[in-house]
């Protein structure tokens, strides 16, 4: 091996040593903000380098176990490439973050839960409504799939992928919520706004009539929301450090 492929390797492995760190923080994060669900759902993360791997939970480790360690590292079939202990993977897991890997480029992350109110709205049959501005910043990032069952065909990622298009928030009809993004700080942002929407409108409309806001608020808000996934350059790190105070250990 030549210095400069050795020095690529190297630069490729602590590219990867990041991601898995910041992914096995965003598990832990989901477990503290209450929005897991026992060993279900999933969080993926491209691994750097031209494999076409990425990384995922093990398939039985609750969230707030999840270390950079032991996550999987699959390929775009399904195999384990590499596990740090458990190398079981969720095959629903597997269907719905391999179709947004595989048909986004874009997509270095890719974010999947069944937290209540993200169900309850995906079942509502309006779908997120206008009802305050964390949403107002959401709905010009949002699409929507309609529910197929238990995501085990493979059949069901090219419908998953042309449902989802350009759009960083999907949610899944009867099902749950999605997000994707550049990287993992980008993918969870846009997961908390999404998420905070999904509660505030829950919380909103048990409260009896709601107030709409006008059409053009409504306008402005989505133009003021282009950058939102910028947002995570000061999210990312506040999270962190709170997750740094209630569950160290993650990073190893």
């Amino acid at each position: 091996m030549t210095t400069n492929e050795q020095s690529t390797e190297q630069d490729l492995s602590k590219a990867e040593w990041k991601v898995r760190t910041e992914l096995a923080a965003a598990y832990r994060l989901v477990a503290l903000f209450g929005w897991d669900d026992l060993v279900f759902t999933h969080l993926s993360a491209r691994v750097p380098g031209p494999d076409h791997h990425f990384l995922i939970n093990p398939y039985g480790l609750l969230f707030h176990e999840i270390t950079a360690s032991s996550l999987v590292k699959v390929d775009r079939d399904g195999e384990v490439v590499e596990a740090g202990g458990l190398r079981r993977v969720n095959p629903a897991g597997f269907t719905i973050h391999s179709a947004v890997h595989m048909g986004r480029e874009d997509a270095g992350a890719v974010m999947h839960l069944h937290a209540p109110d993200g169900v309850a709205v995906s079942a509502h049959r309006d779908g997120l409504l206008p009802l305050s501005q964390t949403a107002m910043l959401c709905l010009n990032h949002l699409s929507y799939h309609d529910y197929e069952g238990v995501a085990l065909d493979l059949d069901e990622r090219e419908r998953l992928i042309r449902d989802l298009g350009d759009k960083s928030m999907m949610l899944l009809r009867n099902h749950g919520v999605l997000t994707a993004g550049k990287h993992v700080p980008e993918t969870f942002t846009y997961l908390y706004f999404l998420m905070k929407a999904c509660e505030i409108q829950v919380k909103a409309q048990s409260c009896g009539p709601t107030w709409m806001p006008s059409e053009h608020a409504i306008r402005t808000t989505a133009d003021q929301s282009q950058a939102l996934g910028s947002a995570s350059a000061l999210t990312w790190p506040a999270l962190v450090r709170l997750l740094d105070s209630k569950n160290p250990g993650y990073a190893v």
